[in-house]
């Protein structure tokens, strides 16, 4: 999984610094982390639980803590509460998951077998594969939520905000 984290943390540098449909006062709710099985302003309490899994198993805790810790079901939540094609979208996936794949009812080791084929199916722009267009969307907000929380921009990023640098490192890419 840390290729997959990497490019995370690549798509979330690059997003960090475009404008989010938020202020950043609705965009605390990621700090303020709604405990699982608590109801979101969209998803119910099984709903927003069964999303802690889900950008769990998309941003995993290492070093710093993984998406649930870093407010990311919070987040879809308040995007879904905001767009009802999203929330729809989102809605509809896990009960596709749930009801084609026994998803919740699984090892995490299972989880991530179902996961594989439909996330690379999504990212190979295939949206017509069952539940790759739900994916995408799903881990399209985890990232966004992700790199726009402290733990994600800050503890591990590393973002230092507005500040003066003595000097520049060095690019090793170019």
């Amino acid at each position: 999984m840390e290729n997959r984290r990497e490019a995370l943390k690549i798509l979330g540098a690059i997003g960090s610094t475009c404008a989010f449909p938020f202020a950043a006062d609705e965009l605390y709710g990621q700090d303020a982390a709604n405990p699982a099985g608590l109801p979101g302003k969209f998803f119910t309490g099984e709903e927003m639980a069964r999303l802690a899994v889900l950008s769990d198993l998309i941003i995993p805790p290492t070093e710093t803590a993984g998406s649930s810790g870093a407010g990311v079901p919070a987040y879809v939540d308040l995007v879904a509460s905001g767009n009802e094609e999203q929330g729809k979208l989102l809605r509809e996936g896990m009960v596709w998951l749930e009801s084609a794949h026994g998803f919740f009812e699984s090892s995490e080791e299972e989880r991530i077998a179902v996961l594989r084929p439909i996330c690379d199916a999504a990212d190979d722009g295939k949206l017509n594969v069952p539940g790759a267009k739900f994916f995408l969307a799903l881990k399209s907000l985890t990232a966004d939520g992700y790199y726009t929380s402290k733990i994600g921009l800050i503890d591990e990023l590393g973002y230092k905000g507005n500040t003066a640098l003595a000097e520049f490192p060095v690019c090793l890419e170019h």
